[in-house]
């Protein structure tokens, strides 16, 4: 732990080799938690010596999906394939000190002079010829021959590694390139980390790093903490070729940035009273590295579209549209704006009491916008089967409808009693009294009357409650979808 005087920096380093993993959203989440919590800086810096496989695009998703989930970048980003001649710098004065040596061994001439049962890894044979530097040659650390490497985990305690089982490891390739142990441990040196806060995955490198670490410098050791890995329902280890991890995927799909940075940051960590939802004040007040757990943690995607679904609920009205508005607008490119909204406001309240995801808004706000509209074939095909008694029963309702819709707003509804106090002909109470009366003439429960004009008005069995949406599609085109629902049925 850094002394009062000592400054925490902490860095999250991602490669720009893809979409931005999960995992690697929960690093920077815990990075910045913790310097936060410290008064301390994060630093971000970009791991792209790989160019082949490095892209400014990833990049940029990088930065895009960390200022969504309001994660804020104290210093950088730097950028590793702008910094070369540091790394080349150290190298060299590696091989002065003699912690370094060059080698010109290919991986043919290492297998070649393998033996049954010998040690695995490079056997150490350039060690003691005294090659120099130069092209088509690597550059090899000399690893202690005895002793020990103690890496001093938050998360996991001590954690030893014998010497003798690391092998005499690459800096440089023999084409100059430096590897990323090498580049990773000046970088941290010079940009003055205190506490390293990564991923399990990088743990076996670590004892390289320490060893790399006294070799350059005295420099006080930084702190270590290996984050548990990131595991599917079977307990494998999260895959981009298998699973969704790409936050730029859930982003997408309408995952609200605070029901993410809420679920990855219980993904090995929980608050003392056990509570799963909460807001980032208490995160920052109680996260604690020490209490985080090491065992693989469950990324569950049903669990993140629970907590989602509650954030959603939490957001007003007109936030709630807000957000959801550009899905519908993606789904329907061809409609106004002022279109979309005229519709989907009235339904607001109750659209956002049934999605998990912003993106479900738009198949249960689909029947307003599908043009033309269809009502779900198999949902039809059901109703079909009961037409025994839906073809009247639609028909009377229809009828009612028409005479809802009358200019003096009272029709038939006037006879009940139900809801004529409201004024107008075509709103969800006076169309409830509506059905009620049609379903008590015909014998049927409520729940079971809904059904066909469900069915024919809004495409499906489920969805949004029956009468708001009726109310908000209008009595012209709930009574064109009926009379179209019973044209098909009179075909049957």
């Amino acid at each position: 732990m850094a002394t009062v005087s000592e400054e925490v920096r902490v860095r999250f380093a991602p490669s720009p080799t893809g979409y931005f993993h999960v995992g690697g959203a929960r690093t920077a989440l815990y990075n910045w938690l913790f310097a936060r919590q410290r008064g301390g800086k994060l630093i971000l810096r970009i791991e792209d010596t790989d160019t082949e496989r490095s892209d400014p695009a990833w990049t940029e998703g990088i930065l895009k999906a960390l200022e969504w989930l309001n994660i804020s970048i104290d210093e950088g980003p730097y950028f590793q394939s702008q910094r070369k001649n540091l790394y080349l710098g150290a190298a060299e004065k590696l091989f002065l000190s003699g912690h370094a040596y060059a080698c010109d061994c290919t991986r043919e001439d290492i297998d070649g002079r393998k033996k049954e049962g010998s040690k695995p890894g490079y056997d150490n044979y350039c060690r003691e010829r005294g090659l120099v530097p130069g092209v088509g040659r690597a550059l090899r650390f000399r690893v202690p021959d005895t002793g020990v490497t103690v890496v001093n985990d938050i998360v996991r305690g001590e954690v030893e590694f014998a010497n003798v089982s690391i092998e005499d490891f690459v800096l440089l390739k023999s084409s100059g390139d430096p590897l990323f142990v090498l580049a990773v441990v000046v970088d941290d040196q010079d940009m003055g980390i205190t506490h390293i806060i990564r991923a399990e995955e990088h743990l076996p490198t670590t004892p390289k790093a320490l060893l790399l670490w006294q070799a350059l410098s005295d420099k006080k050791l930084p702190v270590f903490a290996h984050l548990p890995v990131l595991v599917n329902e079977k307990r494998q280890k999260l895959s981009k070729r298998r699973d969704r991890v790409a936050v730029e995927d859930y982003r997408a799909m309408g995952i609200l940035p605070e029901a993410m940075f809420n679920y990855l940051t219980v993904l090995g960590w929980a608050p003392k009273d056990g509570s799963e939802i909460f807001k980032p004040e208490k995160a920052l007040a109680e996260f604690d590295l020490g209490q985080v757990n090491h065992s693989p943690a469950f990324f569950d995607e049903k669990r993140l579209f629970y907590f989602n679904g509650h954030y959603i609920r939490s957001l007003t009205d007109g936030d709630f549209v807000e957000r959801a508005l550009p899905h519908l607008e993606k789904a329907y490119p061809n409609l106004d704006r002022q279109d979309i909204l005229s519709k989907f406001v009235p339904l607001a309240a109750v659209t956002k009491e049934r999605v998990t995801t912003l993106e479900e808004s738009v198949g249960l706000l689909a029947f307003l916008f599908d043009v033309p509209f269809s009502p779900d074939g198999d949902d039809f095909q059901k109703l079909i089967g009961e037409s025994d008694f839906a073809e009247s029963f639609m028909r009377d309702v229809l009828e009612h409808f028409k005479q809802a819709a009358d200019a003096d707003g009272r029709g038939s509804l006037a006879e009940t009693g139900s809801g004529a106090g409201s004024g107008t002909g075509f709103d969800a109470e006076l169309l409830k009294a509506v059905l009620i009366q049609c379903a008590d003439k015909a014998g049927l429960k409520l729940a079971k009357a809904q059904a066909p004009i469900r069915v024919s008005v809004l495409g499906k069995k489920t969805g949004l409650p029956l009468f708001e949406a009726l109310e908000t599609l209008g009595p012209r085109e709930v009574i064109a979808r009926l009379e179209n629902a019973l044209a098909r049925l009179a075909a049957v």
